[in-house]
């Protein structure tokens, strides 16, 4: 591909009101031995003052007035970018300092992948029970996940320039902060490119969840758009959030709920209640000791209705995202044939 022996990367970081998050995210980047040869920061319409904050830190920062979501201004910091490596960098996670030098090592080794994406690690900024289970169920489900990836990841994601640039980057049609880094990996994956899940790179998120703000962002930008790539794409890969233990969760949840319904009324839909909860728990075992090892029993205990609850909005939304799909499908015929 006609890359330098060592090969130069550009850290691209969108921001938005970042706030204490990004001035660590920021410092956590000056501290990174090797150091990238440079940092763009995209201000998407803040008004905090983050781009100042930028400016002080060196940065080469561009602005937007008005916001118009990550992945128009991730785009914007692509095509000014001197790198031959893009690593795209959220404003609300802090690296490691071996991160430059670690993205660098592994596309040197691997001349044939287009892209690698990490993980959060097992030790979230925030100290709140939502924002460490929601960061450790993050983090375990990178970590054991099929190291040939299905996807990227725009927290902690590298890519070749000229394969970033030739895909089109991101789909700037996502507005907000959703699944524009999931829609990119999947057409890298349908162009025939390799994504390389690179486990022991692993980033902090800082962010603190909140149960709106955590409930919000799951439901409405992550899994009712994923539902929609989804149709579109008319394939479900085995991995990640979508493997098959997911998918079977999700169907014992809704006869979870079915059957404790009726069970005021029926001594059998009791018993069928426990032997669905005690499926639901068995099947998800590994991830409650996984829970139970870094935090302890009580602690694992609350992540319990937390995660069955997931199941529940995540097949709401599919059934949703399904529907919308079906309505749509029968509605095509009539605009295509439609006489003038």
């Amino acid at each position: 591909m006609g890359f330098s022996q060592k090969l130069t990367v550009s850290v691209i970081i969108p921001v938005y009101n970042g706030g204490q998050d990004f001035h660590r995210c920021l410092s956590n980047l000056a501290a990174a031995m090797p150091q990238p040869i440079e940092i763009i920061v995209v201000a998407d319409g803040d008004t905090d003052g983050s781009w100042l904050v930028a400016k002080e830190f060196g940065a080469k920062v561009l602005r937007f007035p008005t916001s118009g979501g990550p992945a128009r201004a991730r785009n914007l910091g692509a095509r000014v970018a001197n790198g031959e490596i893009l690593f795209f960098v959220d404003a609300d996670v802090a690296i490691c300092p071996e991160a430059i030098g670690y993205v660098q090592s592994v596309f040197k080794r691997e001349p044939d992948i287009a892209a690698l994406i990490g993980s959060y690690d097992d030790a979230p900024g925030a100290g709140n029970f939502l924002s460490q289970y929601r960061n450790l169920f993050h983090h375990y489900t990178h970590q054991t996940a099929c190291e040939e990836a299905s996807t990227f990841w725009g927290a902690c994601g590298a890519i070749r320039r000229d394969i970033f640039l030739e895909m089109g980057g991101f789909d700037e049609s996502y507005r907000r902060p959703t699944i524009e880094d999931i829609e990119l990996g999947y057409r890298l994956k349908e162009a025939g490119y390799r994504i390389r899940l690179c486990k022991p790179l692993q980033v902090k998120h800082l962010k603190r969840w909140e149960p709106i703000s955590m409930l919000k962002a799951d439901f409405f930008y992550r899994a009712l758009p994923w539902t929609e790539l989804l149709m579109r794409d008319s394939k479900i890969v085995n991995d990640l959030n979508l493997q098959v233990s997911n998918r079977i969760s999700v169907v014992l949840t809704y006869a979870l709920l079915i059957a404790l319904i009726g069970a005021p009324w029926s001594s059998t839909c009791l018993l069928i209640a426990g032997l669905l909860a005690l499926s639901l728990f068995t099947l998800n075992a590994p991830l409650y000791r996984f829970f139970k090892h870094q935090r302890g029993l009580r602690f694992a205990l609350k992540t319990i209705p937390w995660h069955w609850l997931y199941y529940f909005y995540s097949g709401l939304a599919f059934a949703i995202g399904f529907i919308r799909h079906f309505l749509q499908e029968r509605r095509l015929p009539k605009l295509v044939f439609q006489k003038p």
